[in-house]
């Protein structure tokens, strides 16, 4: 499993409650961390989905960007706000970016 896997993944930051408010999950393993350690409830239907989806995403059986996908399913499901976040550059590495990220 690639733990620090991050091509293709488009970081995304999170609005919790508690003792970490914010983290930004930059690759499959900080996503993993969140999901184990700070998410507020392990038990919705949209968590269980993310969890599988990033065990998926490790072992290379889906693309980051599919799980990121459950990830925010998952986040809008605990009612935690997030924001995409488009790192300096990455427009030139990703042309399959939307325009309204690329500026």
């Amino acid at each position: 499993m690639c733990w620090n896997t991050s091509s293709a993944f488009t970081p995304v930051g999170f609005a919790l409650r508690g003792r970490a408010p914010r983290k930004i999950v930059w690759t499959l393993g900080d996503a993993a961390r969140l999901l184990m350690n700070d998410w507020p409830c392990d038990d919705g239907e949209e968590y269980v989905a993310a969890v599988k989806a990033c065990v998926d995403a490790l072992s290379g059986k889906i693309g980051p960007e599919q799980f990121r996908e459950a990830l925010l399913r998952a986040a809008d499901e605990a009612g935690i706000a997030t924001l995409s976040l488009v790192p300096q550059g990455m427009a030139e590495r990703r042309p399959d970016l939307p325009p309204t990220m690329r500026r």
